[in-house]
């Protein structure tokens, strides 16, 4: 099986336990004990039946506990007690959570673009992905994990033609793309520039700490 894109390695924080490249607050993995941006890890809480749960919007009441967004650390969790040893008792954690995990990360991107779309920050089609290519900078190209390779080479390498460091997410498959968008498939997709497109390529990235990436195979330039 396909492991999933790995993170990159934990970032230096200030005093004020702030990233050091200027981002926001940072908490810590209770697997690995680096400290990382918020936005880089899962927060999980337990239920009043003492059950690990995920909180993927950190915003659930109670102690938590922090893991780097990444299906290995969250496995570690799992086999070696860090969830009991995080809440300090005892915790029932799913055999599914992994995959539990993931599913809520990608309702989480669906969810966003679906708001990006209400927004006028979407455009979809082929051509019109082009035609809007030809007028600015994309925020974040989408492309479907099972769509055809001539055409998101096509929409890729005008995209690298006409600007520099051209972001793709192709995770996410034309049925999972299409639930975003009110259709039933969607091949090729962008998010204009701006903040949309910003919290979207956040939330993607969560999202591929759980399965794999496939656009670093496909366009091996794109930043791991």
């Amino acid at each position: 099986m396909t492991r999933p894109h790995r993170k990159s390695e934990a970032r230096v924080t200030d005093t004020e336990g702030r990233v050091a490249d200027g981002a926001g607050p940072v908490r810590q993995c209770t697997v690995s004990r680096d400290h990382l941006s918020q936005e880089e890890m899962v927060r999980f809480v337990l239920s009043p039946d003492q059950v690990v749960t995920p909180d993927i919007l950190g915003k659930l009441p109670g102690r938590g506990v922090w893991l780097r967004a990444d299906r290995d650390t969250l496995e570690i969790a799992m086999r070696k007690g860090a969830f009991a040893r995080g809440f300090k008792q005892q915790a029932t954690v799913p055999t599914d959570l992994p995959e539990l995990v993931e599913n809520l990360l990608l309702q989480r991107v669906i969810s966003l673009m679906g708001m990006a779309r209400k927004a006028g920050d979407i455009v979809l089609g082929f051509d019109q992905v082009r035609e809007a290519l030809q007028k600015k900078r994309p925020g974040l190209l989408l492309e479907a994990t099972d769509g055809a390779e001539d055409g998101r080479s096509k929409v890729y390498f005008l995209a690298k033609a006409l600007y520099s460091n051209v972001k793709i997410a192709g995770a996410l498959s034309s049925e999972e793309l299409g639930m975003a968008f009110g259709r039933e498939r969607v091949i090729h997709g962008l998010v204009r520039k701006g903040p949309f497109a910003k919290t979207i390529e956040l939330a993607y990235q969560r999202l591929a700490g759980f399965r794999a990436r496939p656009e670093l195979d496909w366009f091996p330039d794109q930043d791991r």
